[in-house]
């Protein structure tokens, strides 16, 4: 059968699937690594990427089922959570490849500011003390605190978070095409005959 066919198309959603189950698991193996070894010690970091990793999983667990069964009712909510999960993640790529210096800055001092534990996090990661001034009157984590020789992370951070919004809007842009293909081929997928089945039903 050529790439048009019934069995070119369930292939190829199942091995798409099987990439999104993949990548769910290795986004959860992270978040627990990072965790087990005290890289990350925010719980809502954690939480939050484990989280995202399991939906993940559930979807493609969901997608890999119904192109393997030509299971019309799984296939058409998975194609419509992956859809609604394209639309989320192509405008966070978007934002993050368009955010200029200072929406940047601003969005940096507000993460900093909502939890100590990241703070705490990158103080120690990073070697400095503070956002935008190093108070030695107070507590530090990092190991230049001692020999009051900290700089302010604000200044560490703002070297390197251009690059990561530029790299996570860039991976984050790749795979929503790979969704929206996603989309495509469940389409298509859903509207063909098994040929294996009766002629003349329609699956």
């Amino acid at each position: 059968m050529g790439c048009a066919g019934f069995s070119c198309s369930k292939n190829s959603l199942c091995a798409l699937n099987i990439l999104y189950v993949m990548v769910s698991l290795l986004m959860i193996g992270i978040a627990a690594w990072g965790k087990w070894f005290g890289l990350v010690s925010s719980f809502q970091v954690v939480g939050g990427v484990i989280g995202v990793g399991v939906f993940l999983f559930l979807v493609a667990v969901v997608g890999l089922i119904g192109a393997m069964k030509h299971h019309q009712v799984l296939l058409f909510f998975y194609m419509i959570i992956l859809f609604m999960v394209f639309v989320v993640q192509f405008s966070v790529s978007c934002a993050c490849l368009a955010i200029n210096k200072e929406q940047q800055d601003r969005l940096l001092e507000v993460g900093w500011n909502n939890s100590q534990t990241t703070q705490r996090d990158v103080e120690k990661t990073l070697n400095c003390c503070g956002f935008s001034s190093v108070n030695y009157n107070g507590t530090c984590d990092a190991a230049c605190f001692p020999n009051n020789s900290c700089t302010t992370c604000a200044a560490k951070i703002q070297e390197h978070a251009g690059e990561v919004l530029r790299f996570v809007g860039g991976i984050g842009l790749f795979f929503s095409f790979t969704e929206i293909l996603g989309v495509w081929l469940t389409y298509r997928y859903r509207n063909q005959k098994d040929p294996r089945a009766n002629p003349s039903a329609f699956l």
